[in-house]
């Protein structure tokens, strides 16, 4: 485990020390998407900025994380605003896919993981498909526990791994 997180770790650490200070005013740096926002009231999780996707490989200035209750694969209602945002980008490039991956946090068995993992992407797949994206451009797969975006035990750290991404090919 520690052979999987440990690059995994620095990956995510070098892509954020890209992340440096480009000048860009306040005006420039609000019309981004967040994943979390502000704190939610039933949830005390930190607030956390989602990746956006790269220039031509999805929708521009949209999150390409979804997140998950613990134990859950019920699609927040505060993530649908970002699956729509991708579904209407989809519908708009038929010739794009995206890969859905989905994640957990550490807790529990790997088997039931990677069950639970693949639960939260059909989710998205599904929610993807009834909002009229063709089918042939989803795919469902399942990380399980195996690629934590935070290795810490804390519930911050948990929340941050129950997700889904959007990988564009």
């Amino acid at each position: 485990m520690l052979r999987i997180t440990l690059p995994v770790c620095a990956l995510l650490a070098l892509a954020l020390s890209a992340c440096a200070n480009t000048g860009a005013s306040s005006s420039e740096k609000s019309s981004h998407t967040y994943a979390f926002g502000k704190p939610r009231a039933t949830n005390s999780v930190a607030s956390v900025v989602a990746q956006t996707a790269p220039a031509g490989r999805g929708p521009e200035n949209v999150a390409t994380l979804v997140y998950f209750d613990f134990d859950s694969d019920a699609l927040r209602p505060s993530d649908r605003s970002v699956v729509e945002a991708h579904a209407q980008w989809l519908r708009q490039h038929p010739e794009r896919a995206v890969v859905l991956r989905g994640h957990t946090d550490a807790r529990g068995g790997s088997e039931y993981n990677l069950a639970l993992g693949q639960r939260r992407a059909q989710t998205v797949k599904q929610t993807l498909q009834i909002l009229g994206v063709d089918a042939k451009q989803l795919e469902a797969v399942s990380y399980g526990k195996e690629q934590l975006a935070d290795v810490g035990s804390n519930e911050a750290a948990h929340q941050r791994n129950r997700r889904v991404e959007f990988d564009y090919r």
